[in-house]
Formats: C-alpha cells, structure tokens, sequence
C-alpha cells in the first residue's frame, strides 16, 4: 500500500484535468494528477478530436461577416436543448457557458498559443430551423491534437513541476470520506496490482463520461428512442466507463441525465482497431443517399448531415434493424468524405496549408483510397448490380434490394436533371448549405448518383457510434458536486467535477441536443472555474 497526501488531487488526465493542475500549478498549488491511461496517452480523447469549438460573438465571426450575440446563442441553444422542465443546474450553466465561453475560452485559448482556422464551420443547423442560426464552430489549426501537445507541454513544463506528482496507469475506484468530507481517493496500480491511497483537500473528477462502456450506453439508452441496437461502436475513450460516476454515488453525489448521449449515426468499423469495437465517426456525405438495410431511401424528410445529429439517430433506431447505408460515387467522396478527428485529417493536425488546401480543390485522394480498401464497412463497384451484390457478401441480417437502391438513384438524379431542387427535400438541403463558403468548398453542387463520368459506385455500411455523455454529475456553478437532496443544491465538501465527467456542466447544460463544438470548450471552462473555485477558499 502506497500512501500520498496533497493539496489536490485531480482525477483524470483528459484536457480538462490537465488544464485544472495547470491553473493550480500556476499559483503554487501541490497536485496529483493520476490517470488510468499510459503517460503518453496524456490529454485523453481530445488528442483524437478534431478540435471543434463553440464561441460566441468573435473577432472571427466578425471577419466572416457573420453577426452574433448572446441573446442570439442563447436562443438557438434552448431551442435545440429542449431542456427538461425540471432541469434546473443544466439551464443554469447553459446561461454561463454562452455568456463566458468567448473570454474564457477563445480569447484565452489564444492566449496560451492556440489558433483557430479563419473559417467557420456551420454545425447543428437544425432540421426545423432550430439549430445554430449562425456559424459558430471554431475549429483549432492542428485539431485536438495540437491542443493536446500544447497543454502537455505546459504542464510537463510547469515552472512549479516540483509540486507536481503524476500518476499513471493507476485506477481510482473509491473516493474516502471522513463523514463529513471528501479526503481524497484510492485504487490500484495497474501496472503491478499494489493498492494506493491519496489523501487530499480538494478532489476534482475528471474522467470522462460513460460512453467508452457499450454495456452502459446500452444500460442507459433513452427509452424515447426505444430498444439499443444490437451493434454500437465505440467512439469514446476506452477508460470512459463511469466508475467515479459509481463512486460519488456511493457519497451520496448526484448523478443525472445518463439517458442523455450525444451518438453519432455514421460510425464505419476502425481498420486498425485500439480498442473493442472501435469505431471511426464519418462526417456524413450531404451528396450521398441514406438508405435502410433493404436499400429504401429514408424519408420523407431526408437524412442529411450537419444539420441535425440526434433526427439521425432516432431515424435509424426507430427500425427493426438498427443500421444504415450511405450510396454515394467517387466523385462526391472526393469532395464530400471526411473522417472526424485528427487521426485521419492530417494536413490540417500537422499544420501544412497547401497540403490543406490541395485536398479541398482537388479530392482528399489518399483518404478515399485508404478507407475504401482497408475498411470492412466500404465497398466499391462499377455497377449498381455489382455493388449490391457486395453490399449483401457482408454479414447483415436482411438483404439489400437492387429494385430498391435503383429506384432512389433514379428519383434523386431525376430530380437534378429537371433542375428544380426543391423538388427534393435533400437537395434544398444542400443548396442552402452551399450558401455557407465553409460548406461550399466541400459540398457538391447537385451532383447526380450515376453520372457515369463520376465513378465508381460506393456504398458505407454505417452503425450507431457512442461518442458523448451529456448527462453526468450533478455541479453547480463552481464545479462542486451536489448532493442527492430534493432541491440538488447541497455541495459535497472537498469534491468538483468537470468536463465530460459533469456532463461538460451542471450534469446536463446541453439538454437533448448539442450544438457541437461545446465538448472541448466546455471542459475549458468547467477546469477553469474549477480552479478559480479552489483558490477562493
């Protein structure tokens, strides 16, 4: 047994945890910092992210021409979070998020070194125009993983680096109270079985949310979205298992809103898995067509992303079987297909502007290339006939139907050649969105399925990717968690949580429904606060 006293004890080493032993380093604080992971998995999830984030009213809005407000950002945001009526610490930290996340988070961030791409991306616009209003997706020059290798370096770095012990490869499965208080935590040293405990002044929570169990989100799933598919990939962290979400309920803690997940509706298998039932998020092509597993188009209303995340999921799920199909062709995926993350979006993780723009005038060529030969869930055929029949040589419960894909191609291209857009829901969709030039430059312009010109044939057989919690423990505005008492607003002394682990704050600030771009920067701004919390006492 190994016995550690500290000032802090900071759980989890994701952004988040890092930025919070940072801001304690920065005024003298001792910290622990332990992580479940190895140390050069340091940064967690945000190391793979592509560095998305939500502000509101900033100087690169303004140079985009676009006008924004808080009152604007808080509208869109409580129209899409349909908040609960009973929820009370979500809507409160909704109001704090949008009003700060421009200082605290953007202008801070670039403080600290961190770009931002001139561009926006417009995300979440809304099926019924209840989405983002504006453009307000900033996305980092280097993607999360440049955030990581900032934040790393600063920490690892630190001017205070003696008043810091970093502990990895060590589990923490109960957090210790003296009845009174929180007095810090205790696990095991993965690395050789023996037990440790830490003894703390101040806890803070910071690993993650549920998402990286399949076992969990299927425990959890909304009931309003009736039965979990029998196949979810995972596209959370693999130690996101919400184990101290466990523990703090043992404390008496809060725990909310864990049917609340924020899952994508594209999600291909990885070809060089890390992890059991690894899944690659796909940024959902808006040229290609959505089909069910017999090859039917979806609809009336077409499934088309960037505008509504969670419509997706509740179509796809609402089936008997519970995966879909993008058809698409060469020449869209060139210019439409995207993975999210910085592992596959190397030109701009890396930083390299003409490789960066090269693939935007020209086709992201090696991308398409590599998925379609090393991914299980992609095939490819010059031929309707000969694409379904590979489409059906993979294992899938009911067969895909030729009659079926060919009478979608025929209507959809039909609808193009005719060159009345709003004859077709999809195509509206995508003409508003070449508006935007952020989506112009990667959104074809009413390319039809088999313009024999733009060949081969593609199809992407897609699951249900487990991604987000936005549910969580329960904090008030100073990152303390609440107890389980009727009115939710009696702190544990000694214990904080942030970033995802608080459902990226209050254990519910998103509601239903994200606005994207509010994961990162919402655990900027819990690790912030946090650390302004600690330092007041």
């Amino acid at each position: 047994m190994s016995n550690i006293s500290t000032e802090i004890c900071v759980i989890g080493a994701g952004i988040a945890g890092i930025i919070a032993a940072i801001g304690l380093l920065d005024h003298g604080k001792e910290v622990v910092l332990i992580d479940r992971d190895k140390e050069s998995a340091l940064g967690g999830l945000a190391k793979w992210a592509f560095g998305g984030m939500f502000f509101v009213d900033t100087k690169h809005q303004r140079k985009n021409g676009i006008t924004d407000s808080v009152s604007l950002a808080k509208k869109d945001w409580y129209n899409y979070a349909k908040f609960d009526e009973s929820e009370i610490w979500g809507k409160k930290w909704a109001d704090k998020f949008i009003q700060t996340c421009t200082t605290e988070g953007y202008e801070w961030l670039q403080s600290q070194g961190i770009k931002f791409f001139k561009v926006l991306n417009w995300t979440e616009r809304g099926m019924h125009k209840d989405g983002n209003s504006v453009p307000r997706f900033h996305m980092i020059w280097g993607t999360g993983w440049e955030l990581v290798k900032v934040f790393k370096k600063k920490l690892l770095e630190h001017k205070n680096k003696n008043l810091l012990t970093i502990l990895c490869e060590h589990r923490v499965q109960n957090l210790n109270s003296d009845g009174e208080k929180i007095t810090g935590c205790s696990g095991v040293n993965e690395t050789n079985n023996h037990l440790f405990t830490i003894s703390a002044n101040h806890v803070i929570v910071a690993t993650g949310g549920i998402n990286g169990s399949i076992q969990k989100v299927k425990e959890h799933w909304d009931k309003k979205l009736g039965t979990p598919p029998h196949t979810i990939l995972n596209g959370a962290h693999k130690f996101a298992i919400g184990d101290l979400h466990d523990a703090i309920d043992l404390q008496n803690g809060n725990v909310v809103n864990l049917e609340k997940q924020w899952n994508y509706a594209q999600g291909i298998k990885h070809y060089k898995p890390r992890k059991p039932n690894h899944g690659l998020s796909l940024v959902p092509c808006k040229s290609a067509l959505w089909l069910d597993p017999y090859g039917n188009r979806f609809g009336p209303e077409p499934m088309v992303g960037s505008y509504d995340t969670r419509f997706l999921v509740e179509k796809i799920v609402a089936q008997k079987f519970k995966y879909s199909w993008h058809l698409l062709n060469r020449k869209i995926a060139l210019k439409e297909f995207a993975i999210s993350g910085s592992e596959h979006n190397e030109a701009i993780r890396d930083k390299k502007l003409l490789s960066f723009l090269k693939n935007i005038l020209f086709g992201n060529k090696k991308l398409v290339d590599k998925v379609c030969i090393e991914c299980e869930d992609i095939v490819v055929a010059e031929s309707l006939h000969q694409l379904v029949q590979k489409m059906n040589a993979l294992e899938n419960p009911v067969k895909v139907e030729l009659k079926n894909v060919q009478q979608a191609v025929n209507a959809y291209d039909q609808n193009i050649d005719q060159g009345n857009p709003n004859k077709d829901p999809q195509l509206a969709l995508i003409k508003n969105a070449r508006k935007w030039r952020g989506d112009r430059t990667r959104t074809c312009n009413m390319q039809k399925i088999s313009d024999q010109k733009a060949g081969p044939f593609i199809a992407i057989r897609s699951f249900i990717l487990s991604r987000k919690s936005l549910g969580g423990i329960q904090t008030d505005l100073l990152c303390r968690v609440l107890t389980k008492n009727e009115l939710g607003n009696e702190a544990i002394p000694g214990l904080y949580a942030i970033g995802e682990a608080a459902g990226f704050g209050g254990g519910g600030i998103h509601g239903t429904k994200s606005l994207e771009g509010t994961f990162l920067s919402g655990c900027v701004i819990t690790a912030r606060q946090c650390v302004k919390t600690i330092l007041e006492k």
